[in-house]
């Protein structure tokens, strides 16, 4: 914290709320209005939350990897000379003799997906002067645009559900906390919803069709640069959505028992595919070298890089093969959606979380009871709940199974909750829809 934190930060919020206020009436209806605002507020106060408490509990952390030690030297650079500022704006990992004196302190030069955090951190910093909690405000902003394009894909589709909506995307405490300020993981939420809200529009309502698949593309190069993996859960899920809209298209059930194997294995097939191609450019997240990957990475975090962050968990043995990764895969969803339990808890942090997955834990023990599982795989059942939950659960053994790290993987765990909140809540308003037309036929 510095003494312009408290002249440029007001004035950076006095802007986002004019241009918010303004911008309102063009991206909301009366049944969204009421969210706009809040649903930005809570963004900025989960962005600032994080710097004081990476700064005066945590003493540092990736947050300030990425804008002291990081886009801060890029601004004065700048400052030094505009072409240096350049340079290193668009540096890859290769070494600059030149600019040593710059390249030697930012800690995430040459790590390219943290340094993909750094040159969007640096682009704001140049409208901010380099204020920490101002570049956080507009990070928070660029998070809000991407998760209100995410509420408005499932408000377009399900209307009627904006409350229940507005809670699974927008309001869920730990997304706008850990998705909001400067982190990877605040970019390729952004790029999610972006990519969810492009994808819909694209494929399903036509609209916009170029605009769109740029948008689509855009938001795919972003998640590749930074977190591949999340494409590998991300594609499968976007297939299944197809599969199932077509196979929904059909009226006739003999065609649909006939035609359903054909395209199953097309969309596995394709889904293949794009996990093969995902992987091409980086040997960790190749086919043969996932399992591989995932050892890797949990006993990292676990016991070396994420060792501060919170209380370790153990699955079980990880080898390096498929076989004791998929032996791991119920623990992994259960401990990426329900976990850490109350006895669990070590730190105030973890039971926030703790109640939090509490209350995830009982909305799937009620949408169990209320739909009795047969409901999911009702013929009426959208397409879009088959994406949500195959997104979700894919997801959640993915981040299950390869952090070990409670403190991680709060963090981590962010982009599947909107989808799977939003699965179970639809779910659960197809239940009590169904249980009020049953009603009304026995009255009459």
């Amino acid at each position: 914290m510095e003494l312009r934190d408290f002249i440029v930060t007001p004035l950076v919020l006095l802007v986002v709320y004019i241009l918010a206020y303004r911008l309102r009436p063009r991206f909301t209806d009366v049944n969204t209005r009421r969210f706009f605002i809040p649903a930005l507020t809570v963004r900025i106060i989960g962005a600032l939350a994080v710097g004081f408490i990476y700064q005066f509990y945590y003493g540092g952390g990736d947050t300030f990897g990425y804008h002291t030690h990081g886009s801060a030297i890029i601004w004065d650079a700048f400052v030094d000379s505009p072409i240096s500022g350049l340079r290193l704006l668009f540096a890859n990992e290769n070494l600059m003799p030149d600019l040593f004196d710059y390249t030697s302190k930012i800690w995430f030069y040459g790590d390219l997906p943290s340094y993909f955090v750094i040159r969007i951190a640096a682009v704001f910093d140049l409208l901010t002067f380099r204020v920490y909690s101002a570049t956080a405000v507009l990070f928070a902003c660029m998070s809000f645009t991407g998760i209100w394009a995410l509420y408005n894909f499932f408000c377009q589709n399900f209307p009627g559900l904006y409350k229940m909506l507005a809670i699974a995307v927008l309001f869920v405490p730990s997304v706008f906390f850990w998705g909001s300020g400067i982190f990877k993981d605040t970019i390729t939420l952004t790029a999610l919803g972006w990519a969810t809200y492009s994808f819909d529009q694209f494929f399903f309502q036509k609209r916009k069709i170029a605009g769109n698949a740029i948008i689509l593309l855009l938001t795919f190069f972003i998640i590749f640069s930074i977190k591949k993996y999340i494409l590998l859960c991300f594609i499968p899920a976007l297939i299944i959505w197809i599969y199932t809209s077509n196979l929904a298209s059909i009226r006739s059930f003999v065609i649909k028992i006939m035609v359903a194997p054909f395209i199953f294995a097309v969309s596995g097939a394709l889904a293949y595919w794009a996990i093969v191609k995902v992987g091409e450019d980086d040997k960790r997240y190749a086919i043969e070298n996932i399992a591989q990957t995932a050892q890797i990475t949990a006993y990292d975090i676990a016991y070396w890089t994420g060792r501060s962050a919170g209380s370790t968990y153990t699955l079980g043995e990880l080898d390096g093969t498929y076989t004791s990764m998929f032996r791991l895969l119920p623990n992994a969803i259960i401990v990426s959606l329900f976990r850490p339990y109350f006895w669990e808890v070590s730190n105030p942090f973890m039971l926030l979380t703790a109640i939090e997955s509490f209350m995830v834990l009982a909305l799937t023990f009620l949408v169990i009871y209320e739909t009795k599982i047969i409901r999911i795989f009702s013929k009426d059942t959208s397409p879009i709940v088959y994406f949500c939950l195959t997104f979700s659960l894919v997801f959640a053994f993915a981040v299950g199974v390869s952090t070990f790290n409670f403190g991680t993987l709060m963090r981590y765990k962010i982009p599947l909750l909107p989808y799977y909140i939003s699965a179970l809540l639809i779910l659960y308003n197809y239940s009590k829809r169904e249980r009020k037309l049953t009603l009304l036929d026995n009255t009459e």
